[in-house]
């Protein structure tokens, strides 16, 4: 038996074990998830002081990485049921939810189960690309393009028309804001193919825009700096676009920007888009002050690659870890715990969430907290930038009680611009602060990296995306330092909100 399958057989043979602990000392919910619910370790007594109020201190005590681990376990499990996998609205992600679910009730929550619909997209045929008047031949296409998840069907043969490109690109990523603007397509000639350079805005804001431009079809190069050169696997997040849209190499994205409007490109795809169902998780702790919200979440899902261990069972984990150990607590302020569906799709579950928003239910939300990739083998320990672009106002007080927990623990820390890869993004767009962490995903670590956080230089999580995200994909070390620095964040924040509503 290979060491992989070893290790799934111990893993299944601990479940079943947890699982008869928990039946033998409580009984069964009948509200639980059935054979999906494994035991974690009972919850601490509270970590409060005054009036019941969780402290950092005590939170941090409580939370330990055995009870965060053993929710791990639990979700490796639900992937190893379910085809390997628990990508939004399949079976295997269906079981990750009763899982929490599950353990939220037995800790004496009422969980919502908040159900929408998110999208499948299937790829009939393999994609074209080809120079079609130089028969394809002066190009190297073969595994420098692939279809982007949800983009439109198609057979287009066109010229080429680069849109507000940044070659040389710039030193740090997301210097391109390629196509982010309408304005980007000015004079943009109609049934031409849009050559779009990664960067800054989400992929379907780049098409969305090269589609009401009028382009008979889009291709997306990456955008050049170390770790952006190859292909980029990326998502339009949902149905609703109709041309063909491809992702291509820097490489072959500078020889298209070279060939010159007079040069005909071909791009073929054949797709088919469905809806179906997913849900996110929500849950309440409430305060003494119901006027004001913490929320703190991580998307629960994993691509249809692998189990998604690190991405994200290792943030989804540490929330629910968090949870259970302030179960009993009365904080001053209300905190809110969210396990997000189909971010992985584009950010499907939050942005519903927020979306379903009303003006006062916005201006209750004091921050959003976001853990996603907590727990990368080859980690960068990086805390969201508060004061960068995008960043609502308060986002940097956010940034500095996570900064200082780790710094005031002797750890290198170093920070990462939050962007809009991730579920904090729709928060952040409501004018909400934000703040998170993050350990790293495919890019590669720097020299500067490698002396500040050890490591190689090879990608901060080589798995990422991948059938091998699985729990041997993970540093338990950071992922304790990590849990401390939001537990820290998550108990300071629900004492008092008052140094982030004065910042905005």
């Amino acid at each position: 038996m290979d060491p992989r399958s070893t290790r799934r057989l111990l893993t299944g043979l601990l479940v079943v074990l947890l699982a008869g602990c928990t039946l033998a000392r409580s009984g069964q919910d009948s509200r639980s998830a059935g054979p999906s619910t494994t035991s974690a370790p009972a919850t601490s007594a509270p970590p409060g002081t005054a009036a019941g109020a969780p402290t950092p201190a005590g939170l941090r005590e409580a939370v330990t990485v055995e009870g965060i681990r053993a929710h791990l376990v639990a979700l490796q499990a639900a992937a190893d049921r379910h085809d390997g996998n628990r990508a939004a609205g399949s079976p295997g992600y269906d079981a990750s939810v009763d899982y929490v679910v599950s353990q939220l009730r037995a800790a004496g929550y009422t969980p919502e189960v908040q159900r929408f619909q998110a999208s499948q997209f299937r790829e009939r045929n393999r994609p074209v690309l080809e120079l079609a008047d130089r028969g394809g031949t002066d190009l190297e296409l073969d595994g420098d393009h692939r279809t982007f998840e949800f983009s439109g069907s198609g057979d287009v043969t066109a010229p080429v028309q680069p849109v507000d490109l940044r070659l040389p690109p710039g030193q740090a990523p997301d210097s391109s804001t390629s196509g982010c603007e309408p304005p980007d397509f000015t004079g943009f000639p109609r049934g031409a193919v849009a050559l779009l350079q990664r960067g800054t805005c989400p992929f379907r804001a780049k098409v969305d825009n090269a589609q009401r431009a009028g382009a008979a079809a889009a291709v997306i190069f990456n955008e050049g700096q170390a770790g952006r050169t190859e292909v980029p696997a990326g998502t339009l997040g949902g149905p609703g676009i109709t041309l063909p849209v491809l992702a291509v190499s820097f490489q072959i994205g500078q020889r298209l920007a070279a060939a010159g409007t007079d040069q005909r490109l071909r791009v073929r795809t054949d797709t088919e888009s469905t809806g179906r169902p997913t849900s996110n998780v929500l849950v309440e702790l409430p305060g003494a002050d119901p006027d004001r919200v913490i929320m703190a979440g991580g998307h629960l899902d994993s691509v249809a690659a692998g189990p998604g261990i690190n991405d994200n069972a290792s943030g989804s984990a540490t929330l629910l870890e968090i949870a259970r150990q302030l179960a009993g607590t009365r904080p001053t302020h209300t905190i809110r715990f969210a396990w997000w569906g189909a971010e992985e799709l584009g950010l499907l579950g939050s942005r519903h969430y927020v979306a379903g928003l009303d003006d006062a239910e916005r201006e209750r939300i004091a921050l959003y907290l976001n853990l996603d990739m907590v727990g990368s083998p080859n980690f960068r320990r990086l805390v969201y930038d508060g004061d960068a672009q995008g960043a609502p106002a308060g986002s940097e007080v956010v940034e500095r009680v996570l900064t200082s927990q780790l710094r005031g623990e002797g750890l290198a820390v170093g920070e990462t611009a939050p962007g809009n890869g991730s579920d904090h993004a729709p928060f952040a767009a409501a004018g909400i602060p934000v703040g998170g962490l993050f350990t790293g995903a495919d890019e590669t670590k720097s020299t500067e990296d490698q002396t500040a956080f050890g490591g190689t230089g090879g990608p901060a999580d080589p798995c990422y995306h991948d059938r091998c995200d699985d729990l041997d994909n993970l540093d338990l070390e950071v992922l304790d330092q990590m849990a401390d620095a939001a537990a820290t964040a998550i108990a300071t924040f629900a004492r008092d909100t008052d140094p982030v509503d004065r910042a905005g």
